[in-house]
């Protein structure tokens, strides 16, 4: 393993528990590129919270964040043309992207994402919070799509739809830990239906954590329908490329289930699943990548009428 796969690997290590188990099904090749893109999609996320692998956060004035975004762009850029990267999260990427033939409208797109955050974008209807989430994970779906070898348009379909479902899920989950940073990424109708306003501390409020609750179940039953979709696709998946997305589809929707059987209690912590729990979603998640294999003999399912970029 040479430097810049052993820094991917660390990368997805430190940073997600969840990505990491279920990159371990990848064949090798396959799970050296997702650590890769990995570390440079944390490392753009980190970059714009002032975060270290997710956790801490540095306070940052506008321009400063706008500083850093400017400068992810360039750095994206430059990987993309093949210029001589010694930053090694994005010398990271550049191997990835070159060697996947990523095209640049999507890592550009996730930047765009990134950029929702830098302008303190509000969010009104479910449909503003599925562009957001198209741009910080929706892409992201695509281009591990496209790491896994994936052609087909309605494959890379479903792929993104993944990417909605996972972060749908993260959005119910960090409610109040977003809050905290200035941020709500609930939609301003469903929040108004319950009373609340879309504001940091009205959604922190005690006494509106059982209405937020119901918000967040909404979003919840939102992912729900993207989880479904994305299901479909792994038909169109090699073997153990399936049972790895099967693997992170599980473990992520159970996170979804213990923020909605939490109650308004739930919000006030981050929500995982156990190791056991995970154990049983990988078992699960053979059975489910068996089952979509069989699936192969019957004409594909037509995707339902969701929101989609792809």
């Amino acid at each position: 393993m040479d430097a810049v796969v052993a820094h991917g690997q660390a990368s997805i290590e430190k940073g997600s528990k969840s990505f990491r188990t279920a990159s371990k099904l990848f064949g090798p090749q396959m799970r050296e590129d997702a650590w890769l893109l990995y570390a440079w999609c944390r490392r753009c996320d980190d970059e714009i919270d002032g975060q270290e692998y997710g956790f801490g956060a540095t306070q940052m004035d506008l321009p400063e964040r706008r500083r850093r975004l400017e400068r992810l762009h360039r750095l994206t850029r430059a990987a993309l043309a093949g210029q001589t990267m010694d930053d090694p999260d994005f010398a990271a990427f550049q191997r990835v992207a070159l060697r996947r033939g990523l095209e640049p409208r999507w890592p550009l797109a996730l930047l765009e994402g990134f950029a929702m955050d830098v302008d303190g974008r509000s969010y009104r209807t479910i449909d503003d919070t599925l562009e957001y989430c198209f741009g910080v994970a929706g892409v992201v779906g695509v281009m591990m799509g496209k790491i896994m070898g994936v052609k087909d348009p309605a494959v890379l379909r479903r792929a993104q739809d993944l990417g909605l479902a996972f972060q749908l899920t993260n959005i119910a989950r960090d409610i109040y830990e977003d809050a905290a940073a200035g941020r709500v990424y609930l939609p301003a109708d469903w929040l108004a239906e319950v009373g609340v306003a879309a504001d940091p501390k009205a959604v922190r409020a005690p006494q509106n954590a059982a209405a937020v609750h119901t918000v967040a179940l909404r979003v919840l039953k939102c992912a729900d329908a993207y989880y479904a979709s994305a299901r479909r696709g792994l038909r169109g998946l090699p073997a153990r490329a399936a049972l790895a997305v099967a693997a992170a589809r599980g473990v992520y929707r159970e996170i979804g289930r213990i923020v909605a059987r939490g109650g308004p209690a739930a919000l006030q912590t981050r929500a995982s699943a156990s190791k056991p729990v995970m154990v049983w979603l990988l078992f699960r998640g053979v059975g489910l990548t068996a089952w979509s294999f069989l699936e192969r003999l019957r004409p594909p399912e037509p995707r339902p009428p969701l929101w989609t970029k792809v």
